[in-house]
């Protein structure tokens, strides 16, 4: 699996890319920011280093925000789909959204994060580990 690259899209498929394993993580994410980005409960996640990435076509639909005072988050132009999110506190890779994969990656979700920022009627009943803290990473 490692050689072969896993294909993506946004929603209304204007953004394709793809990522070629292997992933660096994959988690859940419960941060303020994610849950209102996504309108969701929490976000999942993975990681890859940036030359794992490849836009194959809709590179000019892509909107780049800034999100925070060290992130910006990258999403389609035409339909809203969040896809990836870019931080300078991990200049080295890049976090993509495991929604808008088409196929499965090589790994599944392995935690979750910044449980302490989670949304109240958030159920966590799944076994894994779980960080919190202001670094979001501390273990819980």
């Amino acid at each position: 699996m490692a050689d072969t690259p896993v294909s993506g899209s946004c929603f209304c498929g204007a953004v394709r890319f793809e990522i070629l394993p292997p992933t660096l993580f994959c988690g859940h994410c419960h941060c303020g920011m994610c849950r209102k980005a996504h309108a969701a409960p929490f976000v999942t996640w993975f990681g890859v280093p940036y030359a794992q990435l490849r836009v194959t076509a809709g590179e000019d639909r892509l909107v780049r925000r800034k999100s925070s005072d060290h992130g910006r988050r990258t999403f389609c132009r035409e339909c809203g789909s969040q896809l990836f999110c870019e931080s300078t506190n991990h200049p080295d890779y890049i976090d993509i959204t495991l929604a808008s994969m088409e196929a499965p990656i090589d790994r599944k979700p392995e935690a979750h994060w910044y449980v302490d920022d989670r949304a109240p009627w958030t159920v966590l009943d799944d076994g894994l580990p779980r960080f919190g803290g202001p670094t979001g990473q501390e273990p819980r």
